[in-house]
């Protein structure tokens, strides 16, 4: 069986790169600004991806931090901090991404939730953590659009099309990617 989760959390890693990078263009005043979306802000909205990544990769790796993540709610008010800490962060979701637990169905990660703790398959909690990465990028993507910094092109990770390579040759060199590093096995 191919291991589709991989590439997912290279791409996430991808993803965050590229939009902490546009964001590093502004202001701090720019990205402490009230703006529409879930969070007030972008660079609370970039917190709560970190954390969340946190919360949920602590319990995937089996040392379960819980809502000791969530504390403080912004742990990282200005931007170069907050990105060494979310590439750490994706870096160790890579890490989680490669275990073979990803492709047994019966495997389980528990979950601290104050007074309860969730159990929950493990890939389908990769899926959910996956999937908040998605929707929060997206609200940041859109709060960006109204700066004087265009949001960055986030889809172009998958395709094989020399013009998308091309498109994503100078992210991976950040990253210390290959195209063969995050294909191999598929």
């Amino acid at each position: 069986m191919k291991n589709y989760f991989l590439p997912q959390a290279y791409n996430n890693a991808w993803a965050n790169h590229r939009i902490l990078k546009a964001c590093a263009q502004l202001p701090s005043e720019e990205l402490a600004k009230h703006r529409t979306g879930f969070f007030p802000s972008i660079i609370e909205t970039l917190n709560h991806i970190y954390t969340v990544d946190l919360f949920y990769v602590t319990a995937l790796e089996g040392r379960p931090m819980g809502l000791d993540a969530f504390d403080p709610e912004t742990p990282y008010p200005e931007l170069p901090e907050l990105s060494a800490h979310q590439r750490a962060i994706d870096q160790r979701f890579v890490d989680v991404c490669r275990d073979e637990k990803v492709l047994d169905e019966t495997a389980r990660v528990r979950i601290p939730r104050g007074d309860a703790v969730q159990v929950e398959r493990y890939d389908r909690t990769i899926l959910h953590l996956l999937q908040h990465q998605i929707h929060h990028r997206g609200q940041v993507h859109s709060m960006l659009s109204g700066t004087m910094i265009a949001p960055p092109q986030l889809d172009e990770f998958f395709m094989e099309w020399e013009a998308d390579r091309s498109l994503r040759a100078e992210n991976f060199a950040s990253l210390n990617l290959t195209e063969e590093e995050v294909w191999r096995g598929l």
